[in-house]
């Protein structure tokens, strides 16, 4: 109890080891589970994923053994949330999924809390419509059941996803109540989420100092706590802060302190290693059960055995040598491998740049293309594509783009989920390479068209619009040791409300690149359009190779649309 209760998950894992030795000498298989169960979500909070995982299976052994389908229950939507912070979004769905088919039935509380935290995940999706169908259902449920603590959960999750919508009267107005109660009850973690909630409400306010505040007071408390994936988080928000209001040394410096923090959160080999944790125990097991059953021959069958260990001894030299031989061939191989996958991953003159110096210094490019696109409705084609399918079909897409991209010069930058990013004008000066980003980009539409025509039976059909701004960015090169070459600035940020603003097939521009390109294109003005944190917009429509006919202005219903 005492372990469950204590907000400081160091002093949780002590009081863990305690029960767990105190149930081992008892043999109290449900003390067992309950002691493993504590210490998963200490690791958990603690932001160490791999042992939080560990020490959840361990749990699942053991409360399968008891037979406690309530239990099994908990403990399945805990994996979920440790793999919800790795991000693998298969797992994740599995365990929730059988959660809930257990609990529906079993207990109203728990089948509650699995909603509110699948609620969660669809927040980290940047999908609040979903989110807020959950929070709906599960609060209510709380507010019966008198479980205070968790319906402060659900106002604040509701408070996240209105402040995603842009409604952020009720935003505060429901983060403010959560804040108030977990801190009342010592609820760190929560409590942190939520002053970075804030901090975004007051920044779309334009209220910078209170911005600033917020998300300082939340890493005070999480750095208080050694909550890394918390501060992980509110690194990359002050990193938007700064990058924001002009500080764009400040804002670097934030950005790469987050991905220090991410990184130790998400560290991949143990992900994997994890991942296969209950195949890697029974193997131990089978290995174990083989060894005595060696020992026994051993000892029946000594001389014969010792015979065939000196034969055995001889081939494993033979066998040896030949391994030493081929590993250093396999070194040699890696060691090639290593300079063609860096360079998959940096633009050459940045990966020269970080061999021969060991960091890469940012550099400001004051004239630079942006793209990005999206596939519409691609959250419902997930809700009913096989998982692999539809990873696959993505991967077609977006290694048709990278041809192309390649052909005209033009360098991606990431891929973020179904969103497809890249640039012109960096890491080297490219001439016209807005519309050469053009032309790449009516040949992404017309790779989208051949694959519809192409589709077989069960196959996603995906429609895609695309957004492109240009202006001044900041490039560098971000992380230790797992590098990432990003750009960001508010030419980014206009790049991307371009996409959102765009319409299934088209491609809509910014006047700073309809300047650019209009001598080559023939574009539709479709009008002034509000942007949030820019005001009024113009925003073009590139309808093809240039014609006569002049830009015309779309009726004031279309502009009237999208800037509410």
């Amino acid at each position: 109890i005492i372990a469950a209760k204590s907000p400081d998950p160091d002093q949780s894992l002590l009081y863990s080891e305690i029960l767990l030795k105190k149930s081992l000498e008892l043999d109290s298989t449900m003390g067992v589970y309950r002691a493993y169960l504590q210490q998963g979500n200490a690791y958990e909070t603690k932001g160490d994923l791999s042992e939080s995982l560990n020490s959840y299976f361990k749990a699942v052994d053991q409360i399968t053994t008891i037979g406690n389908k309530k239990e099994l229950a908990k403990t399945y939507i805990a994996i979920a949330g440790v793999y919800a912070g790795m991000d693998n979004r298969m797992n994740l769905i599995e365990y929730y999924s059988n959660a809930i088919d257990i609990l529906k039935n079993v207990d109203q509380t728990y089948y509650a809390i699995s909603m509110e935290n699948l609620g969660d995940v669809y927040l980290t999706w940047q999908q609040p419509d979903s989110a807020l169908l959950l929070f709906a259902r599960s609060g209510p449920i709380f507010e019966e059941l008198g479980e205070q603590s968790y319906l402060a959960y659900n106002k604040g999750n509701k408070g996240l996803a209105y402040a995603q919508k842009g409604q952020y009267k009720k935003a505060e107005s429901f983060i403010g109540e959560a804040i108030k109660i977990h801190e009342e009850v010592g609820d760190y973690r929560a409590v942190s989420v939520y002053l970075t909630g804030m901090s975004d409400i007051y920044a779309a306010n334009n209220d910078w100092d209170s911005a600033f505040n917020s998300s300082l007071r939340a890493l005070k408390m999480a750095q208080n706590y050694g909550l890394k994936a918390e501060i992980s988080l509110i690194y990359l928000k002050l990193s938007e802060l700064f990058e924001k209001t002009g500080y764009y040394s400040a804002s670097l410096k934030y950005y790469r302190n987050h991905i220090a923090y991410r990184d130790s959160v998400q560290n991949i080999s143990e992900v994997q290693e994890m991942a296969n944790n209950e195949l890697a125990r029974k193997q131990i097991e089978v290995d174990l059960l083989n060894q005595r059953r060696k020992t026994q021959r051993i000892i029946v069958f000594a001389t014969a055995i010792a015979l065939f260990l000196i034969l055995l001894l001889a081939i494993s030299l033979y066998r040896r040598n030949i391994y030493i031989k081929r590993t250093n061939e396999v070194i040699e191989k890696e060691k090639e491998r290593s300079e063609k996958l860096l360079l998959n991953i940096l633009p050459e003159k940045t990966a020269n740049e970080l061999k021969e110096f060991g960091k890469v210094k940012a550099n400001k490019f004051e004239s630079v293309s942006v793209l990005f696109t999206d596939f519409i409705s691609f959250t419902a084609h997930s809700e009913r594509t096989d998982p692999e399918l539809l990873v696959n079909s993505i991967s077609v897409y977006f290694g048709a783009f990278d041809d192309i991209i390649e052909k005209y010069g033009l360098e991606k930058i990431k891929t973020i989920g179904d969103s497809y990013m890249c640039a012109g004008g960096l890491p080297e000066p490219l001439e016209n390479h807005a519309v050469k980003m053009v032309r790449a980009a009516f040949e992404f539409l017309a790779f989208v068209e051949e694959m519809k025509l192409k589709r077989k039976d069960g196959e996603p059909s995906f429609e895609m619009r695309v957004g492109i701004n240009t202006g001044p960015v900041v490039a560098g090169v971000v992380g230790h040791d797992k590098f990432s070459y990003d750009i960001w600035g508010d030419t980014v940020n206009v790049a991307a409300r371009m996409e959102q603003m765009s319409v299934a097939g088209k491609i809509n521009i910014s006047e700073s690149t309809y300047e650019l390109i209009r001598e080559e294109f023939e574009c539709e003005l479709r009008g002034e359009f509000e942007v949030r944190n820019r005001g009024k917009m113009k925003m073009y429509f590139v309808k093809g190779k240039l014609k006569k006919s002049r830009p015309t202005v779309l009726s004031g219903s279309e502009s009237d649309r999208y800037s509410n």
